[in-house]
């Protein structure tokens, strides 16, 4: 078997050498393919903090994600309109930066996040998948009804948002900032896995019971753990919509949040670049087989029924010899 370091690396690498690749083959739409993997994985680490070490089965992360490109789109709206967001006695102006485009997009994830953690976490099991895949068609439909910003139609953003010294319309730039922001988020995860907290976030996924006779609240861990993981899912969301210049009610939808899960137990579930091996591979089958037959996700479907059955450790379990963690 292969360690599972050197797994990482390989894929670390790959990351990095596929769209250099393609630079030098003058061929900017696989960069943009990476781009889009790369966002996606982001928002499945962000997913699988939740999900991989504190357990929780959320089928309303995309709420989050839709957050994060509303939150672009709103602001990208308003800059590019030049007129105010006007949010009550609060006057807003828009803006077409970066920078403070992922601060909105995270800070209201994580804000709406603890809102809705407070409450589903009263309940665990079946009970809590289903109040998070309530508030997701909640804000779907609510997304619908706005007609100030595209109702079901979406919203375009006809110029990409700047960052400071680059050009965010050139792919490889674009992949640039967002290959960093995932290292980032890789190494965030990495560590919170390995701090006293993420130790205790795996106790009370395990046993919570003993988490609470040592005098830890098991719900708190968990709502931290929930907050972290919509703030990282919000910003993915902001990355998704700067990718395509477009939002819509689809980023609530429940069907972008089962594709996260999707993505999480294809790679591996607790593993740290199982959720970037997901990514890769669902974007790889929807660009090749898409491109075959309308009906692709049936073969993706197989390879999460074999995964499901004989591989309970994901992807990386297979080539590591080490199931992942059991939800």
């Amino acid at each position: 078997m292969i360690p599972e370091r050197l797994v990482n690396a390989i894929l670390f690498a790959g990351l990095i050498a596929v769209p250099l690749c393609a630079l030098v083959a003058d061929e900017p739409f696989t960069i943009t393919l990476v781009t889009r993997a790369v966002i996606l994985a982001i928002a499945a680490v962000g997913l699988n903090i939740a999900l991989g070490i504190g357990g929780l089965v959320s089928l309303g992360h995309a709420v989050f994600f839709g957050l994060g490109g509303y939150a672009m789109g709103v602001l990208a709206f308003h800059a590019q309109t030049y007129t105010p967001l006007n949010l009550g006695p609060l006057t807003i102006a828009g803006t077409k930066s970066m920078p403070l485009i992922w601060l909105a997009a995270t800070a209201i994830s994580a804000f709406v996040a603890w809102i809705i953690g407070l409450l589903s976490l009263r309940t665990s099991g079946v009970y809590f998948i289903m109040i998070t895949l309530a508030f997701g068609q909640m804000f779907f439909y609510f997304a619908i009804s706005w007609s100030t910003y595209g109702g079901e139609d979406g919203l375009s953003i006809y110029v990409r948002n700047g960052f400071p010294g680059l050009n965010t319309l050139i792919p490889i730039q674009f992949f640039g900032l967002s290959f960093i922001i995932l290292s980032v988020v890789l190494f965030l995860n990495a560590r919170l896995q390995a701090s006293p907290f993420g130790l205790a976030l795996n106790a009370a996924r395990q046993v919570p019971a003993r988490v609470e006779t040592v005098g830890l609240n098991p719900m708190r861990l968990k709502l931290v753990a929930f907050v972290v993981s919509g703030a990282i899912t919000g910003l993915a969301g902001a990355l998704f919509a700067d990718l395509n210049r477009f939002v819509s009610p689809t980023m609530f939808s429940w069907q972008l949040s089962g594709e996260l899960i999707v993505l999480i137990i294809i790679g591996g579930v607790g593993r740290l670049f199982g959720p970037v091996i997901g990514a890769c591979l669902f974007v790889t089958l929807e660009h090749w087989l898409g491109g075959l037959t309308d009906f692709w996700h049936v073969f993706l479907g197989l390879i999460l029924l074999a995964i499901v059955l004989f591989a309970r450790g994901g992807i990386m379990g297979l080539l590591t010899g080490k199931e992942g963690t059991h939800v």
